[in-house]
């Protein structure tokens, strides 16, 4: 039981949430009376009609909820200059009870004309008060605990996302690195895309040409040339022939000759790319706007 000499969490001091504590308790037990009638309350005054009834319990309730506002506003003041233990608020909330069950003996004696033992009375008070005010007192607490541990939460994976974006900004950036997978989706390759340079079409095979340590290879994959063009749609790497893809990042000239348009790397042992009229335009402009990007 060391826990009950720990000092209360501040969250259920806070004024938005004593508002809160008071205003749930007050709306749960206007309810939960007048609709249920529990622990067969509407026998305890017979003499009386339903909308007195109504009436008599909603005033009852009214006066009640305006001592635990006091209790509240008197423990706001309070935990703002003294810590409150759970000890403490034990005896606090005990005593929020016996007072509403002092009111609701008086009253109950009053509406039935005095003519129940006084002692029946009180203990039939103080335990329909334990029932009507524990419930909402104790889903007022968890919600409060939920509530801080999610604004807690939120504001520890803020501060995360801030860290990680400050890393980021102070990192270098990161190569886009490409994903070439096969007919069955299945991943084949993995390259920095800097290093891609051409893609062939080869029936229902494609070579992937790229630099590796600064010589150039060649993969085989069993795909497409059209499935491998949609994984590729806003970047460098697009369609210039019917069996060509060209990376634009490390096209160094486009030439046109007699024979047609072609594009060249400026690495040794790598073949010109034809370009078909087809794509002719599209690739000029890919071409240009990479150059200005540079």
């Amino acid at each position: 039981m060391d826990w009950f000499n720990n000092k209360l969490p501040d969250y259920v001091c806070k004024k938005q949430n004593i508002v809160g504590l008071i205003v749930f308790t007050a709306l749960f037990a206007l309810l939960f009376i007048n609709l249920y009638k529990p622990f067969d309350s509407r026998n305890w005054y017979p003499q009386i009609t339903d909308a007195q009834y109504i009436l008599f319990s909603s005033l009852l309730i009214l006066v009640g909820i305006f001592v635990v506002a006091i209790s509240r506003m008197i423990m706001y003041f309070y935990s703002r200059k003294h810590p409150i233990h759970y000890w403490e608020f034990a005896i606090w909330v005990f005593v929020e009870i016996l007072a509403m069950s002092a009111i609701y003996s008086v009253f109950t004696e009053w509406a039935s004309n005095w003519h129940r033992p006084w002692g029946d009375v009180i203990l039939e008070s103080l335990e329909n008060t334990l029932l009507v005010l524990l419930l909402p007192y104790a889903v007022a607490l968890l919600y409060e605990s939920w509530e801080e541990k999610n604004m807690q939460l939120k504001a520890l994976t803020a501060s995360n996302h801030s860290e990680l974006s400050n890393a980021t900004a102070a990192a270098p950036p990161v190569a886009p690195m490409v994903a070439l997978f096969d007919e069955k989706n299945e991943l084949r390759l993995t390259i920095k895309r800097e290093n891609l340079l051409y893609i062939e079409s080869a029936d229902n095979y494609v070579y992937i040409w790229y630099l590796n340590k600064g010589q150039v290879s060649k993969f085989l994959l069993r795909n497409s040339l059209k499935s491998i063009e949609d994984r590729f749609n806003g970047t460098p790497v697009m369609r210039c022939h019917r069996s060509y893809m060209v990376n634009f990042d490390n096209v160094s000239m486009i030439r046109r000759e007699k024979e047609g348009i072609y594009v060249e790397f400026s690495l040794a042992g790598v073949e010109n790319i034809p370009v078909s009229k087809t794509y002719a335009a599209a690739v000029t402009q890919a071409f240009l706007k990479n150059v200005a990007a540079q």
